[in-house]
């Protein structure tokens, strides 16, 4: 892997929303070796506030994706300050200058890298947590001949009201800091990077994590400590702007609302073709297990997998979690071999 990632430019590039970009880029990097008939392609798209460095940790020899057998693409989404965003291009404001991003765009610039840059058609598999798995679930629904399985770790086909509640909490948090001036902020918003930390901090884990406190055993003295470095510093870590366009395109993840299905999502998901793995965690607070389970049954070869875990959302991202990574690293092995 190379210090500068690989980017990928995009001409003329039409937007869900109505807007065109004269040029939009999706930044990426590639993880093992493409085999010569390009059948052993695995893409990994980011989750929300993700950049690829953030989420690789999970490819190597003895973890969840193994770059010895596969050829690994992660793929960072539009907003998430490495790809076209807010905070590198101008053009691009935030939903209340009309401007968003989608999966449906996110999409369809990946398959464009894919295809133009390693000819590559078909996919052995798209892994994604999260946000990554909204993305899974918009490949199997598009292209469904062209992708053979799918992982969907701790995400949904379309968000729900409830996490849109979520959502629109952490959104409000962020642009009730005095920095913001209606359409962009003005200056460092430390109060709204505070309340944002807290409330994703009270969703992300359970409630049970909270009472046998596991986050003392990563290197955290206190709760407070906890909050401070392990959620606001990191968030703190992006620019606001991105992490409100990431949360709008959040906001409308649903497979169903693009031109090809025209609002029905159950159409969407009935169209599957690929082996499923759907994987809740079973204390998801806004990714729940119900949720879930109703989008597996509604997709052919769907297999439901919960993972047993307090660990809530981040169970699906455990790279603090040595027990739900071996959980996902056999669930993945057994998908693979399919």
């Amino acid at each position: 892997m190379t210090d500068a990632a690989p980017a990928f430019t995009l001409h003329q590039f039409d937007l869900q929303c109505g807007v065109t970009l004269p040029e939009a880029t999706l930044v990426y990097q590639t993880y093992g070796e493409l085999a010569s008939d390009r059948s052993n392609v695995i893409l990994y798209p980011t989750s929300y506030g993700a950049q690829h460095p953030d989420i690789d940790w999970l490819i190597g020899c003895d973890r969840i994706l193994d770059p010895r057998r596969y050829f690994i693409v992660i793929a960072n989404q539009f907003g998430n300050g490495l790809s076209t965003s807010p905070s590198n291009d101008d053009r691009c404001g935030l939903a209340e200058d009309g401007v968003w991003f989608t999966h449906y765009d996110n999409l369809r610039a990946q398959e464009q890298l894919l295809r133009q840059v390693f000819g590559v058609e078909r996919l052995a598999l798209v892994y994604g947590w999260s946000m990554g798995a909204q993305q899974a679930y918009y490949w199997g629904t598009h292209y469904a001949d062209r992708v053979e399985r799918i992982a969907a770790i701790c995400g949904t086909a379309k968000t729900t009201d409830h996490t849109k509640v979520f959502l629109g909490s952490l959104r409000s948090a962020l642009t009730a800091d005095p920095a913001w001036n209606g359409h962009r902020f003005e200056g460092i918003p430390d109060r709204g990077y505070r309340a944002y930390a807290r409330i994703y901090a009270s969703w992300a884990a359970s409630q049970a994590y909270y009472r046998e406190k596991p986050y003392r055993q990563c290197g955290y003295d206190s709760l407070e400590d906890y909050l401070l470095r392990g959620w606001e510093a990191n968030y703190r870590r992006r620019d606001p702007h991105n992490l409100i366009a990431m949360i709008d395109t959040w906001l409308r993840c649903d497979v169903g609302n693009t031109p090809v299905f025209q609002g029905d999502t159950a159409n969407a998901l009935s169209t599957i073709q690929a082996h499923t793995l759907v994987m809740p965690a079973t204390t998801d607070l806004y990714f729940t297990p119900d949720d879930c389970a109703a989008e597996a049954e509604q997709i052919a070869k769907a297999t439901y997998r919960p993972i047993p875990s307090i660990w809530g959302h981040r169970a699906g991202n455990p790279y603090q979690n040595p027990e739900d990574e071996a959980f996902i690293r056999d669930a993945i092995a057994a998908l693979l071999n399919h």
